[in-house]
Formats: C-alpha cells, structure tokens, sequence
C-alpha cells in the first residue's frame, strides 16, 4: 500500500509516526474561526490577508489562516504541565508564490506548558527531522531574540526605529542599518557588536566559541549551547537574521530550508508573547512545515494503470471491468483511447469477452 501513496502522503505518515513517537497528540479543527481572533493578531500571521464571511448566525468569521492561534485559542491553560499536540491542516492566505489566495497545507506541532530545555530540544531536534524526512538536503537556521533583543536595545532607538531596524536585519541590508544607526546617533560599540553578532552566521557548534565574546545575556547563551550539546551532528546553523516579532516571540526562532526550494519550508519558535496575549499562563514552542513549496521537489508518476479497457457495448461491462478489478488489476474503462494513459494492457469488451489488443 505504501508504494501506491503520493510523495506528500507518505511524507504526512511518516511525520505523523514521527510525532507520535515522541508523545504528541492529533488535533483537529475548524477550518473556521471569528474574524476578531486574525484582526486582533495580525502582527503574528505570515500574510495580511484573511477571507471573511458572515454567519447565518450575524458573527464576522473567517477562513483559518493560522493554525498556531487557533490551538492556542481553542486549547486549555495548563502552566504546571506540557501538552504536545499535532496537526495536519489546511490554512488559506496569500501565496507568496502566486500573490492569490490559496488553500495551503501544513503540519506542525506545538508544546504548551511549562517549557524547558527539554521541550526545546524536542521541538527543535523534530524540526530537523521533519526537514530531513523532506530532503536529505536540508538545513535549520536559528536565532535567539534573547541575544538579538539585547544588542538592538543597547542602540538606544526609540520604537518605531527598533522596528526598522527588526525590518533590515530580516532584509540583511546591512548597509541601510548602519546609515539608520549613524543617523540616530546610536553609540558606535553597540552598532559594532550588533553587526558583528549579525556577521555570525555557520554551524551552530562553530558558532558559539565567537558569540561568547560578543557580551551576549547569559540564559539565553546557555540555551543555545544546550540545543548544541543535545542536537549535535542534526543541520542546525546559527543566523541572526531569522527574525519574528517580538510581541510575540521570546526565544528560540528558527526556519527550515530543503535543496531546490527557493524560500523557507518551515518556520517556528518559542512564542510565550503570543500565549500571553491571549491570557494564557503557559510558555509555547512549535513549528509549522508548509507542504505546497515541496511539490516542485515531487514528481509523482501517474498512478499505475494495468488496464486500459474500451468498449463497443456497455452489455455486461460492468461485470467484466469489476471481474478483472477482483483479480488485483487497476482498470480504467473508456469508450475511446484518452492522451495521457499509458496502461499496461489494452483490451476491447465485444459484449462477451475482453479482446486483448
């Protein structure tokens, strides 16, 4: 059975193995949530914008275009304890790709709970493997706004230029950093030391020697060179310009990249902000893998055909097609040879027997 399932299924069983295994639950649900949820939390979403609708009911609900806020709104507070929860859902936003809407597939995982260096390591350690059960060609890039945070305050901009500066730094327009800087008379050590934490960039184990000399806060140091020491030999790479927001991201962040796709396949992190926002006592740390950029990596071959029957007569045609389907064959039956089908056998049904061709 196996063999007969598309590249994007077998992926999706194999991921949902993978979950499992490690204690996480299936978690189903709407596909349609209040619009004020999304309106509320636009910062938070990949895309600007949200198809909406009027219920029977009068209430402004939207199609879901996150699955994260989603399970965060419909899931319980539980701070003293860890929930591992997966999902495989359909999200619709504007594709990046084409500038539409479009209905876009994803799974992913969130820990919920009381979040510690355990859970991130899971989180972290899952996301490369659902990386590597894409492409062995793969790679992590994570961030840590513990550290980024930290460097950009000691600038001393006021907020709408520590949000510009948030913006460059996703761009890697260094240049128009620093000019930014100069201009606002940030003090030239700081700018120093936040671009030469942005010049870090290479495997996470070659990485951290130098980021220790960069006056970097002490937990959120620590938490990367624990993620090192439990995840060594995994794809992981250190890169400062993986940036989210910050009202709602708080730590690790990270994006998931495969050989032949041209952006980011799976993006995630530690989100207690969010989880705060939405009155939650609980920290939060998952990922999501978008399945639509893959398909340019999968090139299904059509589904094996074994027959290809045409007919004169439809008298006694369904019995003859079902009787060759109970010995174990795929049978198409046409009136006419389509362009396209390239069975294995052509037979031709006379209203008594099947004439092989």
């Amino acid at each position: 059975m196996q063999e007969l399932l598309r590249s994007g299924e077998r992926l999706l069983l194999e991921l949902r193995e993978l979950y499992e295994s490690c204690g996480y639950l299936p978690y189903r649900m709407s596909r349609f949530e209040e619009y004020d949820l999304y309106a509320q939390n636009r910062e938070f979403l990949s895309s600007d914008g949200v198809i909406a609708f009027t219920d029977t009911d009068g209430r402004l609900m939207a199609l879901k275009p996150d699955v994260t806020l989603s399970i965060v709104r419909g899931g319980r507070d539980a701070p003293e304890e860890v929930q591992r929860l997966y999902y495989d859902e359909s999200v619709f936003r504007i594709s990046r790709r084409t500038g539409t809407f479009q209905e876009i597939t994803q799974t992913g995982l969130e820990c919920m709970g009381a979040i510690d260096g355990y859970c991130r390591s899971e989180v972290v350690g899952l996301a490369c493997k659902t990386l590597n059960a894409v492409s062995q060609k793969a790679i992590l890039q994570v961030s840590h706004l513990g550290i980024l945070s930290h460097a950009i305050e000691a600038l001393g901009l006021d907020g709408d230029g520590t949000a510009h500066i948030f913006s460059l730094i996703r761009e890697k327009n260094r240049h128009e950093l620093r000019a930014l800087c100069e201009g606002k008379s940030a003090p030239s050590h700081a700018l120093a030391r936040l671009e030469a934490l942005l010049a870090l960039s290479g495997a996470m184990q070659e990485v951290l020697p130098r980021l220790r000399g960069l006056d970097c806060p002490a937990a959120p140091l620590a938490e990367l060179e624990a993620l090192a020491g439990d995840l060594s030999g995994m794809p992981l790479r250190v890169d400062f310009s993986v940036v989210n927001d910050m009202r709602y991201y708080n730590g690790l962040v990270f994006q998931g990249f495969v050989s032949g796709v041209p952006e980011s396949v799976l993006s995630g992190g530690q989100y207690d902000g969010l989880m705060q926002k939405l009155g939650r006592r609980s920290g939060a740390i998952g990922f999501a893998l978008n399945l639509d950029p893959l398909e340019r990596l999968w090139k299904d071959p059509s589904p094996a055909l074994d027959v290809l029957l045409l007919y004169d007569t439809t008298q006694g045609l369904y019995a003859a097609a079902n009787r060759l389907r109970e010995w174990g064959m795929r049978v198409c039956v046409q009136k006419d040879p389509p362009l396209g089908l390239r069975p294995t056998r052509t037979g031709r049904w006379n209203g008594k027997e099947v004439v092989w061709l």
